[in-house]
């Protein structure tokens, strides 16, 4: 960490750090599969298992062997968790207190409520990844042996991981395609991608409440649990109704098919059990949509953060009623906090923007195919239409940008690059985090 540099720029070096040395590991031979892999594709892979993307440009299981899938976990698994964790993990095991510069980090990975103690916090955050992760793999390895797939201990390690992390990688090249009927399968990848993607802070603060540390949920926490249920509902039932390509399946099928599209699309986990390609414009405009509004602050999973958005939605119910104040359940919405949200999506569709512009300027796939590809890698999805491994290299820098950019967030990385030299403390004075 170095002195005087604002926690903006600490957590953008930080992850840089992850996918440089990530990329160093990739490019070794011993690591490879086959004829081996061009600099620029182990660049592009570990990008995105750093950002928790899943988009690939090669085929993990055919590109790597062992060791290189597990270098690749590793990678997942880090950028996941959050810069410094694990670091901060071993320094609170030692029962050191962590310095003010690593805690306002944390703060700023997290984006913590006020009455959060950032100590307890990165515990709790360890071993529930732990537990969760650990369980989602003993349940995938009766799945994948009951299915006859070859591996079945490592391939559920791997997707368990992949699945807590909302990070999509997949040793299977068709992702989940040929599992769509497998309830169970589909059941445990989604629990998996919501408990990553719901957030930390809802888990702990359930955990509070249960042991009675406190009485109530914070509004951070009742804001992701509605806005997640809404925006399944909503995206299934959307699917479910308006999807040709599902139509022909029986109404269990198509309800299957039509809420993992829109668990996966929500919640960035990038899986897949329906071609994306195949899919109706309309559709495919509403994931974009989804992956946009995208997952919870101090979750695993990227987009705009479904409380940014429900303080947007707040923003304009207050306008129509001629309010001053936004309101959430009779509780005030700070307005340094509804200033951020507004802030965020700006530099959210802006980044956006011109990242689809860009793609548009240097690929030959349609505007659609770019578009998606471009909401995907920023939301840090990892859906695509099947353009990935087509792209030119230049192509693949913008989308290498385009996913560090959205592990970031927009917003943070605009100000790692701009903020002035100095540390500045955040302030923290509300249970509301955007």
């Amino acid at each position: 960490m170095l002195a005087g540099m604002h926690p903006v720029q600490c957590v953008f070096l930080g992850y840089l750090s992850y996918i440089l040395l990530g990329w160093l590991l990739l490019c070794i031979p011993f690591l490879q599969e086959g004829e081996g892999v061009k600099v620029v594709d182990n660049l592009f892979i570990a990008t995105s298992a750093v950002s928790t993307t899943g988009l690939v440009t090669v085929s993990v299981s055919d590109s790597y062997n062992f060791a290189g899938q597990l270098v690749i976990l590793l990678l997942i698994q880090l950028g996941g968790i959050g810069y410094m964790t694990l670091g901060s993990f071993v320094i609170l095991s030692r029962k050191t207190e962590l310095s003010e510069v690593r805690s306002e980090v944390h703060k700023r990975v997290f984006s913590l409520p006020a009455s959060f103690r950032i100590d307890k916090f990165i515990r709790s955050v360890i071993r529930f990844t732990l537990v969760i992760e650990l369980a989602g793999a003993a349940a995938l390895y009766c799945l994948f042996r009951q299915a006859g797939m070859s591996n079945a201990i490592w391939s559920a390690i791997f997707h368990s991981v992949s699945a807590f992390c909302t990070a999509g990688f997949s040793l299977y090249n068709s992702s989940f395609e040929g599992f769509a009927g497998n309830f169970w399968l589909n059941a445990v990848i989604a629990l998996l991608s919501y408990l990553g993607a719901i957030g930390f802070i809802v888990w702990v603060d359930v955990w509070r409440l249960l042991r009675g540390k406190v009485k109530a949920l914070t509004l951070t926490s009742k804001i992701i649990l509605w806005a997640t249920f809404w925006l399944t509902v909503a995206g299934t039932l959307l699917v479910f109704i308006a999807e040709p390509s599902i139509q022909s399946k029986t109404v269990d099928e198509r309800l299957l098919g039509a809420f993992f599209l829109a668990m996966t699309s929500m919640t960035t986990v990038g899986f897949n059990t329906i071609g994306t390609a195949g899919l109706s414009k309309a559709s495919l405009l509403l994931v974009i949509v989804l992956m946009v509004i995208g997952a919870s602050p101090s979750g695993t999973g990227g987009g705009l953060k479904s409380t940014t958005f429900s303080a947007i939605v707040g923003v304009m119910r207050s306008a129509l009623r001629g309010e001053q104040q936004v309101t959430f359940w009779g509780r005030p919405v700070p307005l340094e906090r509804v200033w951020t949200a507004v802030a965020s999506l700006g530099f959210y569709l802006t980044a956006l923007i011109l990242g689809a512009y860009l793609l548009e300027t240097m690929e030959q796939s349609s505007f659609v195919e770019n578009l998606f590809e471009a909401a995907s890698a920023l939301g840090t999805v990892g859906l695509s239409m099947g353009i990935t491994p087509a792209l030119t290299s230049v192509g693949k820098l913008v989308v290498i940008l385009l996913m560090f950019c959205g592990r970031l967030g927009p917003l943070t990385f605009g100000m790692a690059l701009f903020i002035r030299a100095g540390f500045q403390a955040v302030p923290h004075d509300s249970d509301l985090a955007v």
